[in-house]
């Protein structure tokens, strides 16, 4: 991810010397390193559960009830993830079959493979993580 995001510095600098001396720039690029960027940090994230939480409950509940709390969370989340997989599977197929390209005769699918593969394994992570909720409910 530091490569990714020192390229993506790299490559904002340069947008600004093309658009001011060229007329021209590479948007569309910078555009797919912040989705990369962005989805490879939402995975981490959710892999060591510090993820972005709204929860208004936890913090007048016991340490049982947190754990219940905390897998009817992952569940929803499992959920939402696994929706936004389905429809992301389903618009990379779209965009692969039309071949639409992004930069450089780079086809558009190839840039945006990370939207379901991203979501699809914080699918997986949420719903790996409601058992250990469960047992760490069971053991205290």
């Amino acid at each position: 991810m530091a490569i990714l995001l020192g390229f993506m510095i790299l490559l904002a600098a340069s947008q600004i010397v093309l658009r001011n001396l060229f007329d021209s720039g590479l948007l569309c690029s910078l555009r797919i390193m912040v989705l990369w960027i962005a989805l490879l940090g939402a995975i981490a994230a959710t892999r060591e559960d510090r993820h972005i939480r709204i929860d208004l409950l936890s913090h007048t509940l016991s340490r049982s009830n947190q754990s219940i709390l905390s897998a009817i969370n992952n569940l929803f989340s499992a959920f939402i993830c696994g929706v936004i997989t389905w429809h992301a599977v389903r618009f990379v197929y779209f965009e692969w079959q039309d071949g639409t390209q992004l930069f450089a005769s780079l086809p558009a699918w190839i840039g945006e493979i990370i939207i379901p593969i991203g979501f699809g394994s914080m699918t997986l992570r949420f719903l790996f993580n409601i058992p250990l909720q469960i047992l760490h409910r069971e053991n205290p």
